[in-house]
């Protein structure tokens, strides 16, 4: 019995729902100012804010290096702390608050990159770490945006998906996602993790604005029936940046819209996530309302 019930709860609904009202937003990479607070939060959406980041590296000014798998808090802490997630999901009962392992940079002149230097070490390290980050910010979830490598993805497959499996089966979190994007070396990492361990992977976060850009809502459909092939019985979301340089991607102005419609009316679409909370308070959350209420509106 009890190995069947671990089995159960760790089986993730890898069905995208008919409906689906999950709107997700990363936060605190590039604002020190950023609050949860500023976020628009319609009450009928389930609303996960992503932390960004944490990173199994030292916090050094200049050459921080890997620390394979202990990892510290890199966002912005100033109005993001325990205290401050607490009450945003006190005030708001549909709130979830995750963190983010990765990202793109470690500092503005160096990448992160994963690094294990074996998977078992790196996984007990990784839980180990992991569990007081969640705990410490009473968290809900992690979110996996590793973008470059020094390990092959098989390694990558075994690392993340035992510590998925990990943390749930000790239930330190509820809920796991991944955010890949269009680029060969990402893709085989991802579809690898995916292929072994997408039982246990909730959400597919596609960078979606990390493609050049998209002109036409036919040309962001097809690409996301690919991520839906890709990563078959995936719940994927449709995505954009809002910051004011991004290019790419179908912009909210051009067409994005029209494009979750169609998603929803056919059935198909998993969600809405946004990068970043942070660009969006610098251009006023000018989309943040609107996503909220395509998901809900009938």
């Amino acid at each position: 019995m009890l190995k069947i019930l671990t089995k159960a709860f760790l089986k993730s609904p890898l069905l995208p729902l008919t409906t689906s009202s999950l709107f997700r937003e990363y936060i605190g990479a590039d604002l020190d100012s950023i609050r949860f607070t500023d976020v628009p939060i319609n009450p009928n959406v389930d609303f996960h804010f992503i932390l960004s980041f944490a990173i199994d590296y030292t916090s050094a000014v200049e050459n921080p290096e890997p620390t394979n798998g202990n990892f510290s808090v890199f966002w912005y802490t100033q109005h993001l702390t325990s205290f401050d997630v607490s009450n945003i999901k006190f005030k708001h009962n549909n709130v979830r608050v995750a963190v983010s392992l990765g990202g793109d940079l470690v500092t503005k002149n160096q990448k992160a990159f994963f690094a294990p230097k074996s998977t078992s070490s790196w996984v007990s390290k990784a839980v180990t770490s992991l569990t007081q980050i969640v705990k410490t910010y009473n968290l809900d979830g992690i979110d996996i945006d590793y973008e470059h490598f020094s390990a092959d993805p098989d390694t990558f497959s075994e690392c993340i998906g035992q510590l998925i499996t990990t943390l749930k089966k000790d239930r330190i979190i509820s809920f796991a996602s991944i955010a890949p994007f269009d680029d060969d070396e990402v893709r085989r990492h991802y579809t690898a993790l995916w292929r072994k361990y997408g039982h246990v992977i909730d959400y597919v976060n596609f960078q979606f604005y990390a493609y050049d850009e998209i002109k036409s809502v036919d040309r962001f459909l097809s690409l996301y029936q690919l991520q839906m092939s890709e990563y078959n019985g995936g719940r994927i979301l449709a995505s954009f940046a809002t910051d004011s340089e991004a290019q790419g991607g179908l912009r909210p102005d051009k067409g994005f819209f029209e494009a979750c419609q169609e998603l929803k009316r056919q059935g198909k679409l998993g969600g809405i996530f946004i990068w970043s909370a942070d660009d969006s308070k610098k251009n006023g959350f000018q989309y943040e309302e609107q996503c909220q209420q395509l998901l809900i509106s009938p």
